[in-house]
């Protein structure tokens, strides 16, 4: 049985209660985390931790561990599940407030949820096949930075392109690509590997982070600028990263063959080069 935690408590996950009050659920008033786990090991634990603390502050919820408690809670989860591969959630929430007011009391406890995840992802037919994207309007609010637990888009996104026979969506905005619905999205052209800026337009993903650095330390153009959904059908190769796919190539976006419609190299090299990195770094 899959063991979680609940705020100091570890328990059985089918165990676990939270208010219907809580803020999260009321409200999307909440933040959340999702860290890779290989070989038993958190991946990228750092970055992972340090998005937390800055999503958590731009909404004001103060946490109720410290950065290295909560990576003990998470490691304690990998052991007592016995998780060699898969992933770790982390949610944190403002906390149950009995008045349902827009403007929460002051004093709240935050609510803190873990659980884990058992996914295969580092020899599954997706790596060796590729995926197909399907594009989508980009319907979030402004503040994609902050690692909202408010998904109701990208949950809208996710079931349009599987109606389209895709595995993953891209949302633009202005005819430019943002990111993939769970997903950094990236393509690669003549200029080098391509993606967006950082800005409130888009979520700072940990693993594109690290993959980005990787090609930059192997020689690799990293270029980070918009692109268009017409760039990106025109591209050499094109490719998302994830805590859950780590680097993923894309060989179909709207049913348009990208490159030869098989997984290129480079995404094939970042690949092994960020598995390389998870393995050499873990936790």
């Amino acid at each position: 049985m899959s063991v979680a935690y609940l705020n100091g408590t570890y328990l059985p996950l089918d165990e676990a209660r939270i208010s219907p009050l809580d803020r999260g659920f009321l409200f999307a008033d909440g933040i959340y985390e999702v860290a890779a786990v290989i070989d038993g090991k958190l991946v990228d634990s750092a970055s992972h931790l340090a998005r937390l603390e800055r999503s958590t502050r731009a909404i004001g919820i103060d946490l109720p561990l410290s950065l290295e408690e909560i990576e003990a809670v998470q490691k304690q989860l990998v052991v007592r599940n016995g998780l060699t591969e898969g992933l770790v959630y982390l949610q944190v929430t403002r906390g149950a407030d009995t008045t349902r007011d827009f403007i929460p009391p002051a004093g709240l406890q935050p609510t803190m949820f873990l659980f884990v995840q058992a996914k295969p992802f580092l020899d599954i037919p997706a790596v060796h096949d590729g995926i197909a994207v399907a594009t989508v309007p980009d319907l979030r609010w402004a503040r994609r930075d902050i690692k909202s637990v408010g998904l109701l888009a990208q949950a809208m996104a996710k079931q349009a392109a599987r109606e389209a026979g895709a595995q993953e969506a891209w949302m633009v905005e202005d005819g430019f690509v943002t990111e993939g619905a769970s997903s950094t999205a990236f393509i690669v052209t003549e200029e080098g590997i391509v993606t967006r800026s950082y800005s409130q337009s888009v979520l700072a993903g940990c693993t594109g982070a690290a993959i980005g650095a990787l090609a930059q330390e192997k020689g690799l153009a990293l270029i980070r600028r918009s692109f268009t959904v017409a760039e990106a059908k025109q591209a050499k190769e094109a490719f998302i990263t994830s805590a859950s796919t780590l680097c993923q190539s894309v060989v179909h976006i709207d049913g348009s063959k990208i490159g030869d419609g098989r997984p290129g190299p480079v995404a094939m090299r970042l690949r092994a080069l960020y598995i390389e990195f998870a393995r050499a770094t873990g936790v």
